[in-house]
């Protein structure tokens, strides 16, 4: 079996379920020591060490909030202190919190953590992992089409994260270029478990797939395939670059 990350070593945030879950698998799968976060889902982060080591591959995770800014740099260094050096960053960790603008009660706690973990806690993983990413290192950002076209009402607070870490990333792939390390953004679409949407109304939901050019969900390993190319060593000379993943949201 072709194993490309053999002897690469990558942190997925968010890894317990849904998409992150998938892109554990999947990097596990190509060879890599693979470490994930979790906040609140102990039990799913355990079946997902549990399957990976099952399957031969070498997994571990660690409890850490994103929403607080602070516990990057100690997240990194437990990933450095267990497998010994870090390669592949995939930010994927990523709540979701909707509202339109002018309503009076919407949850602004809810919409302001939102914007902690979403935008400040990837930006605090980015500035600490880039202290110890080893020459070729991958930064794989994961945001949504929602980040280059808000298509429903609601959406603006979590769309803005999702535009933020995107423009974020283009400026990781110039500041780092000049160490080997690419940056790149996965915008990801409407999935099976979790994705693009938001807590939209069911009726508009129920009525997105057909926008799109696919006029299908996806799946979280349609999209975990493609973070998996831009950490492999075939995406060696994409850097700065926008993989839409989102069956045809933006066509």
């Amino acid at each position: 079996m072709n194993k490309p990350l053999t002897g690469k070593v990558a942190l997925v945030t968010g890894g317990s379920r849904g998409l992150g879950a998938a892109t554990v698998r999947l990097l596990a799968e190509q060879g890599a020591d693979v470490a994930f976060t979790y906040v609140n889902s102990e039990k799913q982060a355990q079946a997902v060490v549990d399957d990976v080591r099952n399957r031969g591959a070498k997994v571990v995770a660690f409890k850490s909030d994103q929403a607080d800014m602070s516990q990057a740099p100690a997240l990194i260094d437990d990933v450095v202190a267990h497998f010994g050096g870090l390669d592949i960053l995939v930010n994927n960790a990523a709540i979701s919190a909707a509202g339109t603008v002018d309503d009076p009660d919407a949850d602004t706690a809810a919409l302001e953590r939102m914007h902690a973990t979403n935008y400040l806690g990837v930006i605090a993983v980015i500035r600490a992992a880039a202290r110890v990413l080893r020459a070729d290192g991958r930064i794989i950002t994961v945001s949504s089409g929602l980040g280059s076209r808000v298509g429903v009402p609601g959406s603006a607070d979590y769309a803005a994260t999702k535009a933020g870490v995107k423009q974020y990333t283009m400026g990781v792939a110039r500041d780092l270029g000049r160490r080997g390390i690419t940056a790149n953004v996965v915008e990801a679409g409407l999935m099976d478990a979790g994705g693009m949407q938001t807590k939209t109304d069911p009726e508009i939901l129920k009525a997105l797939p057909g926008s799109l050019s696919l006029q299908r969900m996806g799946h979280p390993d349609e999209i975990a395939a493609a973070i998996a190319f831009l950490a492999s060593p075939a995406a060696s000379y994409v850097t700065g670059a926008v993989l839409d993943a989102h069956g045809g949201y933006n066509a």
